[in-house]
């Protein structure tokens, strides 16, 4: 009798490729990874680590379990309000609007903005398909409209696709009495906040200007 062990995994099967080119594939679903950098990852944890293969999975699974977003701010949590949605140390009154988790973590570890944030959880990208209605735009009105806040620091990259999401953002709230405000010198076109040093967001934030 064939152990349960022995049996491939349904999806595997359902696509048709044996379980390493199964995990080739996996891979490549990571941002910047090819076909040749996907073998060579899943080679080295089949050849060299499945401890740490194990691992991987354990926390990966871990994740999708456990991790949700912030019915507030909409960032990665564990808990239906985050840490930094629930601080009485945070000005509820100062919004910060960024592309993605990785953006907010950015600025929280330069520390130069106090209040509180809300994640779009993208950018707008119309060669990629991603119009307004597949970010968080709505939830973004909702609780500009039904919190006290008194303005809000546009935070999106300096890229074509940021200054998009940015204009876009700014024509939304234009119906709110709200201060709006852009990052200003600092984030150079074509910068990312992700990759930016922490003086250069610091200066940004310091002098964000009025938008029009």
């Amino acid at each position: 009798m064939t152990s349960s062990s022995s049996k491939p995994n349904s999806a595997v099967a359902s696509l048709g490729l044996s379980a390493i080119d199964a995990l080739k594939e996996s891979l490549r679903v990571l941002p910047g990874v090819g076909p040749k950098n996907a073998q060579r990852m899943a080679f080295h944890l089949m050849e060299r680590d499945r401890q740490g293969a194990r691992a991987i999975a354990d926390a990966l699974n871990n994740a999708l379990d456990r991790v949700i977003t912030c019915q507030r701010c909409n960032n990665f949590s564990e808990t239906p309000l985050c840490s930094i949605c629930s601080s009485s140390k945070r000005d509820s009154g100062l919004l910060c609007v960024v592309e993605t988790p990785a953006d907010l973590q950015a600025l929280e570890q330069v520390g130069a903005h106090q209040g509180l944030y809300f994640v779009l959880m993208g950018r707008l990208s119309p060669l990629e398909g991603v119009g307004p209605e597949k970010l968080a735009f709505k939830r973004l009105a909702h609780l500009v409209q039904t919190n006290e806040i008194r303005e809000v620091v546009i935070a999106t990259n300096i890229t074509p696709e940021g200054e998009a999401t940015a204009d876009y953002t700014q024509q939304l709230l234009g119906e709110y009495e709200v201060s709006v405000s852009r990052l200003a010198r600092g984030v150079p076109v074509g910068g990312e906040l992700e990759y930016m040093d922490q003086s250069t967001l610091a200066a940004a934030f310091k002098d964000r200007r009025k938008a029009d």
